[in-house]
């Protein structure tokens, strides 16, 4: 069963996650359950929180067979590129809605991977894009808090009129 997204403005979208004291089987179990419904969207991405999981945890997976997810614990940025990116952003939790966004074309992250020990890689492009929009996740942050003020009232707006209709 695939576990249903948390809907704006659900308060847990705006909190910010502890961090998980250790990977262990509930950390992998949650992983599964995030994947699973990260891959039904579609999506390149998902944090605990949109699922209502409070806890420090990403998946991200842009590769091009969706087959190569990347499991992150307690994720962080080290490092980010000066060069920017625009890319087009989306949120199940705010679902039918997307804007452009702008962020570090390329980004360091540090985080702690399936086996429980520390990693660190670099991700560009949409990959980076992908960890910085779960990172902000688990600060609370959502997509639309990037945007200017007049764009996101009109997509909340818009958004208010869609959960009506639902």
């Amino acid at each position: 069963m695939i576990r249903p997204f948390i809907l704006y403005p659900d308060k847990r979208l705006r909190m910010i996650c502890p961090p998980v004291a250790a990977v262990d089987e509930n950390t992998h179990r949650i992983w599964r359950d995030m994947l699973a419904a990260m891959y039904a969207m579609p999506g390149v991405g998902l944090a605990a929180p949109q699922i209502g999981e409070m806890l420090r945890l990403a998946v991200v997976d842009c590769s091009e067979g969706r087959n190569a997810p990347v499991r992150m614990a307690n994720p962080e940025i080290l490092h980010s590129s000066a060069r920017l990116h625009t890319h087009e952003e989306g949120s199940p939790n705010i679902p039918d809605l997307r804007a452009n966004v702008t962020r570090p074309r390329a980004i360091t992250a540090r985080y702690l991977n399936e086996q429980g020990e520390t990693e660190e890689q670099d991700f560009v492009g949409l990959w980076a894009t992908s960890v910085q929009h779960q990172i902000d996740h688990l600060n609370g942050k959502l997509f639309i808090d990037h945007l200017g003020p007049v764009k996101r009232k009109m997509l909340l707006a818009k958004h208010a009129k869609n959960m009506k209709r639902r």
